[in-house]
């Protein structure tokens, strides 16, 4: 996810300055076929792009209409996918059209024409990924999730179709898309390395292993200088490589917790981790 923020100070909605209990999060899309960012959020930070009619919605009354959300899903000026916040979380927004707004965060995913596969995948991704964050902020659960369509079966939301004229058409639904923020919840998304990956890792580790091995043979047979730990002693250059060979577990001290590395030792391991033999 591409969390970024940029309040919308000049609606009326911001400036009415109530708070909410969020108990909930409800998904809109936005209803139209624009789905760039600039077209709701403003005025541009650099990444935006220029919002050229000036019709954003950091105006009092956008479109002379009270509106406002916590945040937006679409498009920067690059075309790469990134979410807005645009109130604060627990700030009353004016989005539901009914006591959802006393409860639930709401949030827009950007419409383009509904048919481009791409742009649907990465911005369903996006608002997962959205959803699940806001779940471990406000101790929620993906059944605390519902669209505006839902809401209005629920008897909190105006009459909106919103998101199931849409997710249908690409084979997803607020169910599944339940199921896929209590997946990432869960971490259940993570896939097991493949058998190539496994031996890829395995390689490293016995590489490591035998050059902290040839470490405390040259520190046993060696008057050169022998560093312990990551301290002041340490070659500042060689400092974040060594840390990252111990918080990975390739590097491990002996019973006293020492690491016993020369400088040649050290000098081979920032080598091999600038050529990123240790990124997996």
């Amino acid at each position: 996810m591409d969390l970024r923020k940029l309040i919308l100070v000049n609606n009326d909605c911001y400036k009415a300055g109530k708070k909410i209990d969020v108990k909930g999060i409800m998904v809109h899309s936005t209803g139209a076929n624009n789905p760039w960012l600039k077209r709701y959020v403003g005025p541009d930070d650099g990444f935006l792009g220029v919002n050229k009619n000036g019709n954003h919605w950091n105006t009092a009354r956008p479109g002379g209409i009270q509106v406002c959300v916590h945040a937006f899903i679409g498009k920067l000026a690059d075309g790469s996918i990134a979410t807005y916040q645009t109130l604060p979380w627990n700030h009353r927004g004016w989005h539901g059209g009914g006591s959802s707004n006393n409860t639930h965060i709401g949030f827009e995913i950007c419409e383009d024409g509904l048919a481009d596969a791409n742009y649907f995948n990465a911005v369903y991704k996006e608002a997962v990924e959205l959803c699940a964050y806001l779940c471990k902020e406000f101790n929620l659960t993906e059944q605390n999730i519902i669209c505006h369509s839902e809401g209005y079966k629920k008897g909190i939301a105006s009459n909106h179709g919103d998101v199931m004229h849409w997710f249908p058409k690409h084979g997803k639904s607020m169910d599944t898309f339940r199921a896929d923020v209590k997946r990432l919840l869960s971490n259940e998304e993570d896939e097991p390395m493949t058998l190539e990956e496994k031996q890829k890792f395995n390689m490293l580790v016995d590489t490591v292993e035998g050059i902290r091995k040839k470490v405390d043979e040259l520190a046993t047979n060696s008057n050169k200088m022998v560093y312990a730990c990551v301290d002041g002693n340490m070659p500042e250059w060689a400092r974040p490589t060594i840390t990252k060979l111990c918080e990975k577990g390739y590097l491990r001290g002996d019973q006293e917790g020492k690491l016993n590395l020369t400088d040649d030792m050290i000098r081979i391991m920032v080598v091999l981790d600038r050529a990123g033999a240790f990124d997996k």
